[in-house]
């Protein structure tokens, strides 16, 4: 292996030593810390605020980001507060002129348990993912902002407004759409503007309006959308104007426009606990790596919100990077390995833009495809399939992993927590000795038969009707050693 500097602990002449250093504690940055936690491998999550992100902005959770979440160990508390979606009611001149459901339901099954996506407010998400990173040991480090950002052949160095400077092995930009990491980095975004206009969205106490509707006001200068935020007694505003508008943050410029679209009058707008303005456009940055340091989330990519996938594809981003990082850091793997996270996720990225922009120009309703349980790796370099002749909607190495029950085995149990799993179904014989644990099922129609070598992040990263060429596959991904468990 590549020798790339490894750190003493403790301190040095350029400051604290950490594995890796996350700029921006938002759902990516807490995502990440949070699975390398798991991995055991020392990382420091900086924040330039003096608390986590307030807002509700990011309250869409699909159904993959909820598989992440349960292998995470964060689901039963999500779903604990979350909420469904609920209809959307048109109004005008005051009456209810009719509803209609946003999201196309879909049925789950044995090999996807979560088809629907859950309301939860962002800054909730965040709270539950920093109590865990909490109980994992990991902190975050408030008030620290970015200023300078270096790196050389054996890591980073960055400097902060205030406190020491940090020389890590890796950084992660997790500092959102106007990424600080990224323009000290120099790495443009390519994108378009998805609506001229600006947007206000705003977390309110409202009265005068039930909490089971989406409510909908059509208005000549732009939509007036409130919605009921689950768990809460808040209501999520979000307004459009036309472009050149001046939008008013303040409670009492957010009553006037409620009063001015909607039959509702001013004193109905009870408080405002967070507002912002926004402009939706669609953007990628042109890399997600230059050397050590590596974008991810809003950092990497800039969503239309409309079809809940801007939130969700950045937790999707920390969960493909956290076992890499964590491979590399222990020295399992080469840092030619972080490669292929650019490789995998930025075509994902590229793919998750498009659609989130079609639904916000209404040519996409939103159900399959924004659940992001259709999303894999088929084309990366880690995706290898050995098998012959597959039928054209066989599972594929580089595919999601499905759910099922088996021989008395649930397999998103036997695939949680941060390891790879060697997973044989329908054939039996003698399998490579690999430090991972050995599931065994009889024949499942969701997998057909084969032995399936199945990544930490829920994908098949390696399938075969036997186990040749495994071993190589796995020395390759940090896979290595003697079997540790069995079951089935």
């Amino acid at each position: 292996m590549t020798d790339h500097g490894l750190f003493e602990h403790g301190v040095s002449d350029h400051g604290t030593d950490t594995g890796v250093l996350i700029v921006g504690a938002g759902p990516t940055g807490l995502a990440l810390a949070l699975d390398l936690a798991r991995h055991g491998v020392a990382a420091l999550l900086v924040e330039r605020g003096a608390q986590l992100f307030p807002g509700s902005r990011g309250k869409g959770l699909q159904p993959r980001t909820l598989e992440v979440l349960d292998d995470l160990g964060v689901l039963a508390e999500i779903r604990a507060t979350a909420g469904h979606y609920p209809p959307s009611l048109r109004w005008k001149a005051g009456e209810p002129q009719g509803e209609h459901r946003m999201y196309d339901p879909t049925e789950p099954s044995e090999a996807e348990p979560y088809t629907e996506t859950l309301m939860v407010p962002q800054w909730r998400t965040q709270q539950v993912l920093y109590r865990r990173l909490r109980e994992l040991g990991g902190e975050v480090d408030f008030g620290r902002e970015l200023v300078s950002l270096t790196q050389d052949a054996r890591g980073v160095t960055a400097e902060f407004a205030t406190g020491g400077p940090v020389r890590a092995r890796y950084a992660v930009a997790a500092d959102g759409g106007r990424s600080t990491v990224r323009r000290l980095l120099g790495i443009g975004m390519t994108g378009e503007t998805v609506d001229p206009g600006p947007m206000l969205v705003a977390d309110i106490r409202l009265t005068g309006l039930g909490r089971e509707h989406w409510h909908v006001f059509p208005a000549e200068q732009g939509l007036l959308a409130i919605c009921p935020l689950a768990g809460t007694e808040e209501f999520q505003l979000v307004a459009q104007f036309p472009e050149g508008t001046a939008v008013d943050l303040t409670l009492d410029g957010i009553r006037a426009l409620v009063a001015e679209r909607s039959h509702l009058t001013a004193e109905h707008v009870d408080g405002v606990r967070w507002a912002s303005e926004f402009r939706p456009r669609a953007a990628l940055a042109d890399r997600f790596r230059s050397g050590r340091v590596l974008l991810a989330g809003d950092a990497a990519h800039v969503h239309s919100p409309a079809g809940a996938q801007g939130l969700n594809t950045s937790i999707q981003d920390a969960y493909n990077l956290g076992w890499k990082l964590a491979a590399v850091l222990t020295e399992k793997a080469d840092d030619a390995l972080l490669d292929s996270y650019e490789e995998e996720r930025r075509a994902n990225a590229a793919a998750m833009l498009e659609l989130s922009t079609k639904v916000h120009r209404g040519e996409v309703r939103r159900g399959r495809a924004t659940q992001q349980l259709g999303l894999g790796y088929r084309e990366s370099s880690l995706a290898v399939d050995t098998r012959p002749a597959l039928a054209e909607d066989a599972l594929r190495a580089g595919d999601r992993a499905p759910d099922g029950r088996r021989g008395g085995i649930r397999l998103f149990d036997a695939f949680r927590g941060p390891h790879w799993t060697l997973l044989t179904v329908g054939v039996e014989g003698e399998l490579p000795a690999l430090d991972v644990p050995v599931v065994r099922i009889p024949p499942y129609e969701e997998y057909g038969t084969g032995v399936f070598l199945i990544r930490p992040d829920g994908y098949v990263g390696w399938a075969g009707t036997s186990a040749e060429g495994l071993v190589q596959y796995a020395a390759r991904c940090g896979v290595a050693g003697s079997v540790t468990a069995v079951a089935g």
